[in-house]
């Protein structure tokens, strides 16, 4: 693969996960329409249901028209979604429909995506293009939601004109990544193998250690998706600006990784992962104590980028290696699966949490699946090698 092709899929990436970012703005949105996080809630447990019929059909759609093909149509999948959350005027029960959208889109995206680098990349550079990839995503995740709360609290855009403008980012993704699919060939042997028995590897998978890895991104999804997407009523009444959460979290994200990366591949990866999921921890802690002193939110943000932006590709490469040979693949997709559990599922219950309960309680809930995620890290390395009972 050649650079001058790469910038098509890197920056086609970078404004996908844009895409994926806009949804942070969601409690904002709902709660301009008169509505409340509960509808934020639902909006993204529809999003959950989305990218649990985006990830069976990437295989399917990547055999036929090809995996940048697939990618392409899952950015403007995801722009679609984001539109149509900007031209709802109201409250109403056709408002998950674009939550649907965006789930089914970055689903797609997800899987897709690392198939089409896959197959235009050798096994002895693969490693650092999808480091590259991953840093450019996370830096589209992170990056929109802090330049949109600029353009919205120093410009007076309305929340309309970002979400418009997202969408059109998306489309221009679909676009670039369509190009990228045309202009670089790809080695049909080097094509990843299409994921149709993941189903029923189930117990195959959960069976063996690769259980912990797999719960574990669950439930620190539940943490990333928790401090982002209720950023907003999280700094309520607070001096803090969720715009100062979304800049300092992209930045320790894209840093992270792109300093530290290869540092902790090279560690003792049993002990950088309980290291990396008490960072994530103290971030969430962090959030505590902001009303009390402005300087806790950034921390918050780094420890939370720091933490979760290393600790996501140590322990997925814990759940390829505790899987037999045969099962990876199933092992890599129901662990995609249970990260879109935990990032698009867990609003439903917090938005619940928040409006009946509080912000602390929030919070607290927030903690407890970061304190369960270590537990498991530590459940996982006293269990060793030895498989579990069936």
């Amino acid at each position: 693969m050649r650079p001058s092709h790469s910038l098509f899929v890197l920056i086609g990436t970078l404004l996908a996960g844009a895409g994926y970012g806009a949804t942070f703005f969601l409690s904002m949105r709902f709660r301009s329409l008169g509505g409340s996080d509960l509808d934020t809630g639902l909006a993204l447990a529809e999003a959950t249901a989305g990218t649990l019929l985006g990830v069976p059909l990437v295989g399917w759609f990547a055999q036929h028209i090809g995996a940048a093909r697939t990618t392409a149509l899952a950015a403007l999948c995801i722009g679609l979604g984001v539109t149509g959350f900007a031209l709802v005027d109201h409250v109403s029960p056709l408002t998950v429909f674009p939550g649907f959208l965006v789930g089914l889109g970055w689903g797609a995206f997800y899987l897709a995506a690392p198939m089409s680098l896959a197959e235009r990349t050798s096994d002895a550079d693969r490693g650092v293009w999808f480091m590259r990839f991953g840093t450019v995503q996370m830096a589209g995740i992170g990056g929109c939601p802090a330049l949109a709360a600029f353009a919205i609290r120093t410009l007076h855009w309305p929340l309309t004109s970002v979400l418009y403008l997202v969408g059109g980012l998306c489309a221009i993704a679909a676009l670039m990544l369509e190009i990228f699919g045309r202009i670089s060939p790809h080695s049909p042997t080097a094509t990843v193998p299409v994921r149709d028995r993941w189903l029923r590897e189930f117990g195959a998978i959960f069976r063996t250690r690769a259980v912990f890895p797999i719960v574990m991104i669950s439930l620190c999804a539940c943490v990333f998706s928790g401090l982002m997407t209720f950023q907003m009523a999280l700094v309520q009444g607070t001096h803090a600006q969720a715009g100062t959460f979304f800049s300092f979290y992209a930045i320790a994200v894209v840093m992270a990784r792109w300093l530290l990366g290869r540092f902790v591949i090279r560690l003792h990866r049993e002990g950088i992962t309980k290291v990396l999921l008490i960072f994530m921890l103290l971030g969430v802690v962090a959030t505590f104590a902001v009303p009390y002193h402005g300087w806790f939110h950034p921390a918050s943000a780094v420890l939370l980028g720091t933490g979760y932006g290393l600790v996501y590709p140590t322990i997925e490469a814990q759940a390829v290696n505790d899987s037999a040979t045969i099962h990876r693949p199933a092992a890599l997709t129901w662990f995609v699966v249970a990260y879109f559990i935990g990032t698009f599922g867990f609003p439903a219950v917090g938005g619940w949490v928040l409006v009946h309960m509080g912000r602390g309680m929030l919070v607290a809930l927030i903690a407890a699946c970061g304190i369960a995620a270590l537990m498991l890290a530590i459940a996982r390395d006293k269990r060793g090698g030895v498989a579990l009972e069936a």
